[in-house]
C-alpha cells in the first residue's frame, strides 16, 4: 500500500518531467522473481524504472541517499524508505556480499530486484564493464535476468546538478536471459561470463559506447587527475 501511495504522490511529477516511454514491458513476468539489470546514468534511474513497472521493484541504494539533505535529497530519501528500497553500505567486500545476500533473499521470496551491474553511475555516459556480482546473484538465485536500458536520465539530472530539467525518458527492457548453459563451469568463470553477457545485452539495447574498464576505477582516475574527463 505504501509503495503504491508513494508512486501516486511522486508519479505525476515524474511523468510531467520525463514523459516516459517503455518498450518491452511484456518481458517482465507477471509473478515470480527476476533481476532487472540496468545501465546506470543518474540516481533518478531508480525512480523511473519502478514507476513504469506495475510490480514493486526493490533496488539497492547507497546508505548516504537515506540521509540526503536539501529539498530533492529529502524527497528522494523519503521515497526510498516508503518503497522499502535496500540500504547498501559500499565500504568493503564484506558489505558488498551482505548486499548480495539480502538481494538473494528478496529473489527467493519471488520479488523483482533491480541491479546495476556497473556498480556505480557512469562517469561520462558510456557503458562500463559489469561486476561479477550480477553473476553470483543470477547463478545462486536461478532468477532470469532482464537487461534494461535507461535513456535520457543523465540529461535530465547529470551528476552534480541540483535539480532535474524536463527531458524525454525512454526505458527498454530486453528478453529474459537464463544461464543454464554455464552449469559445470568453474564458479569464477561462470560469474564473469554472466556479467559479460548481460553487459552485451544492455549495450545492444542502449547503443552506448562500451568501455572495458570498471566505472569505479575511471572515477578514481578522474579524482586523482591521472585521466581527464571525456568531452
Amino acid at each position: 500500500m505504501q509503495y503504491q501511495l508513494s508512486r501516486a504522490v511522486i508519479g505525476p511529477f515524474l511523468h510531467a518531467m520525463g514523459r516516459p516511454k517503455v518498450d518491452g514491458k511484456e518481458n517482465i513476468p507477471a509473478a515470480g522473481s527476476a533481476i532487472l539489470a540496468s545501465n546506470h546514468l543518474s540516481f533518478i534511474d531508480s525512480m523511473y524504472l519502478p514507476l513504469m513497472i506495475e510490480r514493486p521493484v526493490v533496488f539497492p541504494a547507497k546508505a548516504e541517499y537515506f540521509a540526503a539533505k536539501g529539498p530533492l535529497g529529502r524527497l528522494w530519501a523519503a521515497y526510498l524508505r516508503s518503497t522499502n528500497q535496500l540500504e547498501m553500505d559500499r565500504d568493503g567486500a564484506r558489505s558488498a556480499q551482505a548486499t548480495l545476500a539480502a538481494a538473494l533473499d528478496i529473489l527467493r521470496a519471488g520479488e523483482l530486484f533491480g541491479f546495476y551491474p556497473e556498480g556505480t553511475r557512469s562517469p561520462d555516459g558510456r557503458l562500463y564493464r559489469g561486476r561479477s556480482g550480477i553473476g553470483w546473484l543470477a547463478l545462486n538465485s536461478g532468477a532470469p535476468v532482464l537487461p534494461v536500458a535507461m535513456m535520457g536520465t543523465r540529461k535530465m539530472l547529470p551528476p552534480g546538478a541540483p535539480l532535474p530539467r524536463p527531458t524525454r525518458i525512454e526505458i527498454r527492457i530486453g528478453k529474459p536471459m537464463e544461464f543454464g548453459h554455464l552449469a559445470g563451469e568453474p564458479p569464477a568463470r561462470a560469474r564473469r561470463s554472466v556479467a559479460d553477457e548481460v553487459m552485451r545485452a544492455i549495450g545492444e539495447l542502449s547503443g552506448q559506447e562500451y568501455v572495458h574498464q570498471y566505472a569505479s576505477d575511471v572515477k578514481a582516475q578522474l579524482a586523482d587527475g591521472t585521466t581527464r574527463p571525456r568531452a
